[in-house]
């Protein structure tokens, strides 16, 4: 195996070989500029980690992809120069990887993979999508989907202070919240259940989706104001059942599986900790789809398509349908701005 330090020299010096080759291709336009503190990195798990650990950091690993609107803010906001991204160089290694990338990887279990094939493998469905470890190689925290500055800062203070290991990201997060400018509760609209308590579902029922919210919740208020008022997204809402969940409102609820529970149970169950958090579930009442990022109404509706069009049995990455989609609508002479 080649030293970590003749690794890394190899990595820096592998680029100003290759440089005659790289500038005689033409630069994707849509490219996403990678902070200049990203790791070098060769991509072997196995050695990055236990290299992290010996400087006091965890990785952090971020799965992106170029024309990606969403990892382009995540970058320029908050990976861009200030002290968000100060803090995040501070301690931790990040390592980039391209979802439909060709470059090797060895992966924590010494399994080998191309970036692609292991951006599958775990099921990378959302751009940016990061995963955080711990020095002994647990997973100690996936975000799936971009958050804005003010929402991923606290996620980062959890991880630093090794919170993970003691308390979940909810748990740590309520204890914390405060109200954000901007945010309230919704007022109940037409598409939205009368009692979001009976939420069982049987053979034959449209599908449900699940609208985790809390009252100070910015995100959530542009997605009832901004996305469900778009004309796709009006044809879209009457195709499901739509409950609206505050938290601790209400009190107890009949699970679409037909359990019945205390709904704070229930949310901590299903790993909520970031509003919105809409999860998708099917006529058995199995969860079927989900996202909990950061989402502009283009693909807020793009989900809901997803799965009313019943696109997720056939094409398991949420990622390759929503390119289909915007293709389609663009050769229809339709518009598909993904950050609208």
């Amino acid at each position: 195996m080649i030293p970590s330090i003749a690794r890394r020299a190899l990595a820096v010096l592998l680029p100003l070989v290759l440089l005659p080759i790289a500038a005689a291709q033409q630069p994707s336009p849509r490219a996403i500029e990678i902070p200049r503190w990203f790791s070098n990195s060769l991509l072997d798990f196995q050695d990055e980690i236990p290299e992290a650990a010996r400087e006091g950091k965890r990785v952090m690993i971020y799965f992106g992809q170029d024309g990606c609107p969403y990892c382009k803010a995540l970058m320029q906001t908050s990976f861009g120069p200030g002290p968000l991204a100060d803090k995040t160089r501070r301690h931790f290694t990040a390592i980039a990887v391209n979802i439909w990338g060709d470059a090797e990887i060895t992966w924590i279990d010494g399994r080998r993979f191309t970036e692609k094939t292991l951006a599958r493998e775990l099921k990378v469905q959302f751009t940016p999508t990061l995963l955080f470890f711990d020095t002994d190689g647990r997973l100690a925290l996936r975000l799936n989907g971009y958050q804005p500055p003010e929402k991923l800062a606290p996620v980062l203070d959890y991880l630093i202070q090794r919170r993970d290991r003691e308390e979940s990201l909810a748990d740590y997060l309520s204890a914390r919240a405060a109200p954000l400018p901007g945010g309230r509760a919704p007022a109940a609209a037409p598409y939205m259940m009368r009692d979001p308590s009976r939420l069982a579902r049987q053979a034959g029922d449209r599908p449900l989706a699940v609208l985790f919210e809390a009252p100070s919740c910015k995100a959530c208020s542009e997605m009832h104001d901004e996305a469900f008022k778009r004309p796709g997204m009006r044809s879209l809402l009457p195709r499901f059942d739509v409950a609206r969940l505050l938290p601790g409102t209400p009190a107890q609820l009949t699970t679409p599986d037909g359990r019945r529970v205390e709904s704070r149970a229930w949310s901590r169950d299903l790993g909520i900790a970031l509003h919105p958090s809409v999860l998708f579930f099917d006529d058995r009442g199995a969860e079927v789809f989900r996202f909990d990022g950061y989402m502009r109404p283009f693909h807020i509706e793009s989900a809901f398509e997803y799965v009313a069009s019943g696109a997720y049995r056939q094409e398991p990455q949420f990622q390759r349908y929503v390119q289909t989609r915007a293709d389609r609508l663009r050769a229809a002479g339709q518009p598909a701005d993904l950050w609208r």
